[in-house]
């Protein structure tokens, strides 16, 4: 199995429109390979720019908000590339796409390391802020996962939440089930 380095992604439209993304990106040597599923916007301003800015975050809140349809998160600037990135981003790369696997289900962006710069210390881990980024990623999957596994996996990602949980963690944790729990509604 590849390395995959959970992140949230910035990318413009040929008109500098930004949009926001929480995408695992893929270890590919000295670079990067971002994958979007189709149809996505990532996909269409990868392909309309091939620049990517990739923020590195520890804050659940926005994993979970860009799940939740919370995706107004602040942005700054970096320098020498049309596209910001987050402002709560610890680090950031600026990929740059070299080549494309062309797949009808989810195309490769194969990037290089343009640009790289760190913003803040990394203070830690935190299995409830791990919990968070496991549920917004079952999230994101849940019309391909069945009932009975949605459940079992809540329940084992709650006991961190229980257990090592603050402030943002909670928040984030009850935008997701929001989430997790109407889509079970639907099926009953």
């Amino acid at each position: 199995m590849p390395y995959i380095r959970e992140t949230i992604l910035t990318t413009a439209d040929a008109a500098g429109a930004v949009h926001i993304a929480p995408l695992g990106i893929i270890e590919d040597g000295d670079g990067w390979v971002v994958a979007p599923f189709r149809p996505s916007r990532t996909l269409d301003n990868l392909a309309a720019t091939g620049i990517a800015v990739v923020s590195y975050t520890d804050d659940p809140l926005v994993f979970a908000g860009c799940l939740t349809g919370r995706r107004e998160w602040p942005l700054t600037p970096v320098e020498d590339c049309a596209v910001p990135r987050l402002e709560a981003a610890l680090a950031h790369d600026v990929l740059a796409v070299e080549r494309v696997t062309e797949d009808a289900t989810r195309p490769r962006f194969h990037c290089r390391v343009a640009a790289s710069a760190s913003h803040a210390p990394f203070t830690g881990l935190n299995r409830a802020r791990a919990a968070v980024l496991e549920l917004a990623i079952l999230v994101s999957r849940l019309t391909m996962l069945p009932r009975d596994k949605i459940e079992s996996e809540v329940a084992y990602l709650r006991i961190a939440i229980d257990k090592t949980g603050g402030a943002a963690e909670r928040q984030a944790w009850g935008w997701l089930m929001e989430r997790v729990e109407a889509h079970l509604a639907e099926g009953d």
